[in-house]
């Protein structure tokens, strides 16, 4: 049994050097052909124009991760000068990291780059926020007051996080023993949090709305319960889960194995509970149960990890963009526009009904690269999104059950290995192996996804 297990592990271990490999020669190529407009990029980057009206054949609404690589692929596809991003951040963060960023394992400076670092070269990067979009009259309004028209629009805006939807925060934050690894500015105080847990309850929540990444507010959870053993305080800590869902995760087979894990390690688990006020000077949160609304109940507690309710951008409410809870409407196979077939969207502020995650990103942005050529030669799209997603559970310091399905919840595993068990080298995937899968072939528009690897890994059975 341990002799098949180290062939699996080998065989595992051969087809990540392998990616990895594969990767780095695309990169080379596409590294040599940016050399001769690299000293162009200051040129091209900047925000004030002289004119207030512009025009390019794509532009891009967000400079996140699908902003990004799809503006690498676009520069590609019509030429560098024919393409424009949105995005007014100065930095641009690989927010995956900050999980480990909240247990102390990484730190934000390793998740930051500058967005000029990013930016695809000889693009035009107008740094400001989208103000208004209208869509009937092909033209997007910045908030520095540029009025830019398009031939194709691509919305990659990203979602809302909304700590004013609890009461007490986000000014909450400015008191002790309580983070939020889902922000720049508070993933730092979940690690002092953690630091100086002494005794009592630590409380990890889940909102009652869509959220990025669902499966980040309980990896917080077993990581403090691995810290809190490794320093001596796990007897003195009770550790809970309250969750707005049903469930502990929404693919079964992951589910069981995660529940085995959280009855192991004696952590408690409450489902349909939505935190709804925090009284930080107090150290209290208030959750309501949602099967009994109205029905609240008040912890104590010495930690509180707090995950945000999420919403769609506000930018397009009004938009005639948006479906009925405010989330671009897109179609679900090609991710064009449902009403505007010269409109297209990635990632989070889709309707897509898959979890939003920078691995679906991934998958989405080789779809909507094709779609794209496809519309743009008057052909119908044939490539279809099947809602690939992934979510590498953190379990512990050292290992990962990595989580892969579709959009019908059925997973969709990549290695030949049963990805619900813990595994050392899934960690290392996550914490090594993917962030440079995300710096140099996500955001060059090279990586969509693993689907070319998972046949060659299942040898064509998959």
């Amino acid at each position: 049994m341990q002799t098949q297990d180290h062939r699996q592990t080998g065989q595992v271990n051969s087809h990540i050097r392998t990616m990895a490999a594969a990767l780095s020669s695309q990169v080379a190529l596409v590294r040599k052909s940016n050399r001769l407009l690299y000293s162009l990029r200051s040129h091209f980057h900047t925000s004030n124009g002289l004119s207030s009206k512009e025009h390019y054949k794509v532009v891009v609404l967000g400079g996140g991760a699908g902003g990004i690589a799809m503006g690498a692929r676009m520069k590609r596809k019509v030429g560098a000068e024919h393409v424009a991003i949105v995005e007014p951040s100065e930095m641009h963060y690989y927010q995956p990291m900050w999980t480990l960023v909240g247990a102390g394992a990484k730190t934000v400076s390793a998740s930051g780059r500058p967005t000029a670092s990013v930016m695809p070269s000889g693009v035009k990067w107008v740094k400001s926020r989208v103000m208004k979009i209208d869509p009937k009259n092909n033209t997007v309004f910045t908030e520095s007051g540029k009025e830019i028209s398009y031939d194709y629009l691509i919305v990659a805006l990203g979602l809302r996080l909304q700590y004013e939807k609890v009461k007490g925060l986000p000014e909450g934050f400015e008191h002790p023993k309580i983070g939020s690894n889902y922000s720049v500015k508070t993933v730092e105080k979940t690690w002092k949090a953690l630091q100086d847990f002494k005794e009592g309850n630590a409380i990890f929540s889940y909102p009652n709305s869509p959220v990025k990444c669902g499966g980040a507010p309980q990896k917080i959870m077993y990581l403090s319960d691995s810290f809190m053993r490794k320093t001596g305080k796990r007897s003195k800590a009770n550790i809970i889960y309250n969750t707005s869902l049903p469930v502990l995760f929404g693919v079964k087979k992951y589910a069981d194995s995660l529940w085995e894990i959280v009855k192991s390690r004696d952590l408690n688990v409450n489902l349909r509970q939505n935190l709804i006020e925090v009284r930080a000077d107090k150290q209290e949160a208030v959750f309501e149960n949602l099967d009994k609304p109205g029905e609240t109940k008040v912890y104590e507690y010495e930690m509180l990890h707090v995950t945000p309710p999420m919403g769609p951008p506000a930018v397009l409410k009004g938009s005639s963009l948006e479906d009925q809870a405010g989330w671009l409407d897109v179609n679900k196979d090609t991710l064009q526009h449902k009403k505007y077939t010269n409109v297209f969207g990635i990632g989070d502020c889709t309707n897509l009904p898959t979890s939003k995650t920078a691995a679906a990103v991934a998958a989405q942005s080789g779809v909507l690269d094709r779609t794209i050529t496809k519309v743009m030669k008057k052909d119908k799209p044939d490539k279809k999104y099947d809602g690939y997603t992934s979510c590498p559970l953190v379990t512990s310091y050292k290992t990962v059950i990595l989580a892969e399905f579709d959009y019908d919840g059925q997973p969709l595993e990549t290695f030949p290995v049963d990805q619900s068990k813990e595994s050392r080298i899934m960690y290392h995937m996550k914490a090594d192996l993917m962030p440079h899968l995300y710096w140099h072939g996500l955001l060059k528009g090279l990586w969509g996804g693993p689907g070319p690897y998972r046949k060659i890994m299942h040898l064509g059975m998959k």
